[in-house]
């Protein structure tokens, strides 16, 4: 009989720890070129990214700061178009969104027109308002650019459609309300200031470049720099961001199926969007992944309204850096009855009310007249606003 621990049992290797062999491989592994320039690759990509994040953040606040000294060459302008009050801040915010493509540099030059003196505090609450309702229409402009390019189905075209159906429906109920909050004084008490170390940091580093623009350029130039370099800093920040897209293939293929739960759209809505700091890219990647399967129709409404909810969170940063503490009770005001009602539809109406929007977005991407109109609406609406 051989002795115990000889024979096959000696030679073979014990569980949990590997044989020379296998740890010879791992050395081999560890020390293989290939491996080690993906680690560097992955270190150089997450620097750059940190780098444009820092230099996003700086142009930021170099915006901020450029808006709010040229406020007030905005107002004769206002002025001149008699754009004052609530419906006419109103449909000016809307359109701006339209035109920008994006709903956040607007609220931010919003804040910035209410921190240089040019509007109230419930004109910039209605211009906040506005952003929101023509942010989603990015998806209908990719969508449609989809559909005469690419000659794919109108899919596209009905995503944006329901995209911007959810905004109008969710947020334009926000404005009467958030109108009696401010002037009841709900949310008073919720205020925040800038710390005095940013501010003394901002005085500093932003405060000598913007006398120096100040001295030698018009208000209204000033301000249209500004606007300038608020699109460039959300254009240097997605510089920063990971493409959420191309990994659509990997990681959202492992949750098909419990993306498929409103209530998981719509943290996923937030998460994203949060994530991003942009809901116009958030927004804009329903397109791919409800054409590739990944979402279904009914799962985009959650998502846009919990994309619509986390979007504030770089407003209430810029309410932060202009150092205007009722401009954060604006900005908060704005989200925290924006997320009540989204939040009611959602756990209390949410079949009635997404039978009710899909099915308005199919009869108007159903015909091209229906369509048109549709199109000529939310063109004209904002606009009629804008100049009445």
């Amino acid at each position: 009989m051989p002795s115990e621990g000889t024979g096959d049992q000696a030679l073979a290797p014990r569980p949990g720890r590997p044989d020379g062999l296998a740890r010879a491989a791992g050395l081999a592994q560890s020390s293989d070129p290939a491996v080690g320039r993906r680690r560097l690759l992955a270190w150089v990509g997450a620097a750059t990214r940190a780098g444009y994040s820092v230099a996003g953040l700086m142009l930021f606040i170099l915006a901020l700061e450029t808006l709010k000294r040229g406020a007030g060459g905005l107002k004769p302008i206002l002025n001149g178009v008699s754009a004052d009050g609530v419906l006419n801040l109103l449909g000016f915010g809307w359109s701006g969104a339209y035109a920008v493509m994006s709903g956040s540099p607007v609220a931010a030059i919003s804040l910035s027109l209410y921190a240089g003196g040019t509007i109230s505090d419930v004109e910039a609450f209605a211009m906040i308002n506005g952003s929101r309702l023509g942010a989603s229409f990015i998806v209908l402009f990719v969508g449609f650019l989809l559909y005469v390019f690419r000659r794919r189905s109108a899919d596209g075209l009905y995503i944006g459609v329901v995209a911007l159906l959810t905004a109008f429906t969710l947020w334009l109920p926000v404005l009467p309300i958030g109108i009696l909050a401010l002037h009841s004084g709900w949310f008073d008490s919720v205020t925040l200031s800038t710390p005095g170390a940013v501010t003394s940091f901002i005085d500093v580093a932003f405060d000598p470049a913007v006398n120096l623009a100040a001295d030698h350029l018009p208000r209204l130039m000033m301000f249209v720099l500004g606007a300038g370099l608020l699109l460039g800093a959300f254009t240097v920040f997605d510089r920063a961001l990971p493409n959420l897209e191309s990994a659509s293939g990997g990681r959202v293929e492992r949750i098909k199926d419990w993306i498929h739960n409103p209530l998981a759209m719509f943290v996923l809505g937030l998460l994203i969007t949060a994530m991003t700091l942009s809901v116009s890219l958030s927004l804009t990647l329903l397109i791919p992944l409800s054409l590739k399967g990944y979402i279904r129709r009914e799962g985009i409404i959650p998502y846009v309204m919990g994309a619509n909810i986390s979007t504030w969170v770089d407003t209430l940063v810029a309410a932060l850096l202009l150092n205007s503490p009722r401009a954060f009770t604006i900005v908060f005001t704005e989200m925290v009855i924006g997320a009540t009602i989204s939040l009611i539809v959602l756990v209390f109406f949410y079949r009635p009310y997404s039978r009710l929007i899909l099915a308005t977005a199919h009869r108007v991407t159903h015909s091209r007249n229906g369509f048109a109109l549709f199109l000529g609406a939310i063109f004209v609406v904002p606009l009629v606003l804008f100049f009445v």
